[in-house]
């Protein structure tokens, strides 16, 4: 929502003051100006993007115009859902885990927090994290860098969509140069045909350079950015995680290793410590 408030505000900043200083705003439609900066754009996205960094710019996009970010519900929930595991591993030993860690789906825990459920990548983490705890295989003190590298490498992956919105960004000014210069082109051969139409044809190139300026630095630009923002919540909640998972595989009380991983939190998605505590001691035992 704030997204599409921004945009509104660009596009009536920018129209209100042409209109204010006397313009007319049908002297800026100039369909061909349109057609090259925006097709060269485009074209520019799919020769930098592999196939699956195209498909991820999409759904960052969607993601980021629906505007559904991680809030304190959803951390509530996850640290609701942690406690909930650390508890059943806690009184009736670690391998008691595994129904609900192999098979979340049919897990009587994890099918009550859909935000986690509906979230495959959230949902994944958390059981990759604590399968190796259960089977043994790694010694507590390594889980915790095991989780860092596989937090790491999607951090990496999460910024491809954002390096190349970025791109497309930086570049938009200079394809609006190259929309502007054939403007020009077109104007010098039509400069037999009298000052009007030279007038009209100089107007038209001159319009390609402000729509590639505009695009980039009202639009493009600020997106890239807020995907930035938007991943750095996602690797927010995937910290979170780790912070729980390694804490209670150190032997940390479930409690005390929720807490941990409440506060490695932003304090605008942080639960309050009291009333946390309060709503998980209230939890009926998890069996």
């Amino acid at each position: 929502m704030l997204i599409l408030i921004g945009a509104v505000i660009v596009m009536a900043s920018t129209l209100g003051g042409f209109l204010i200083a006397g313009g007319n705003p049908m002297v800026l439609l100039h369909v061909s100006e349109f057609v090259v900066i925006l097709g060269v754009a485009a074209g520019v996205l799919v020769i930098a993007s592999p196939g699956h960094v195209l498909k991820e710019i999409i759904h960052k996009m969607k993601v980021a115009l629906g505007g559904k970010e991680a809030g304190e519900k959803e951390f509530t929930e996850l640290l609701k859902l942690l406690y909930e595991v650390f508890m059943v591993g806690r009184r009736n030993g670690l391998i008691a885990l595994e129904e609900h860690v192999m098979d979340p789906t049919k897990s009587a825990i994890f099918t009550k927090y859909p935000s986690i459920m509906g979230h495959k990548e959230r949902l994944e983490f958390i059981c990759n994290g604590l399968k190796p705890v259960i089977d043994g295989k790694i010694k507590p003190d390594q889980l915790e860098d095991l989780m860092d590298a596989e937090l790491k490498a999607k951090a990496n992956e999460a910024e491809h969509p954002v390096h190349i919105l970025q791109l497309v960004g930086d570049s938009l000014p200079g394809i609006g140069i190259v929309a502007a210069v054939l403007g020009i082109i077109n104007t010098m051969a039509a400069i037999s045909e009298g000052p009007e139409k030279v007038g009209e044809k100089v107007a038209a190139a001159l319009t390609g350079t402000l729509l590639g300026i505009f695009v980039a630095y009202g639009f493009v630009n600020p997106l890239a950015n807020r995907i930035k923002f938007n991943n750095a919540g996602d690797e927010q909640f995937l910290k979170c995680i780790k912070s729980a998972v390694a804490g209670f595989a150190k032997g940390l009380a479930p409690m005390t290793a929720v807490e941990v991983a409440r506060r490695s939190l932003d304090s605008n998605v942080q639960p309050g410590a009291s009333e946390l505590e309060a709503t998980l001691k209230a939890m009926a035992p998890a069996k």
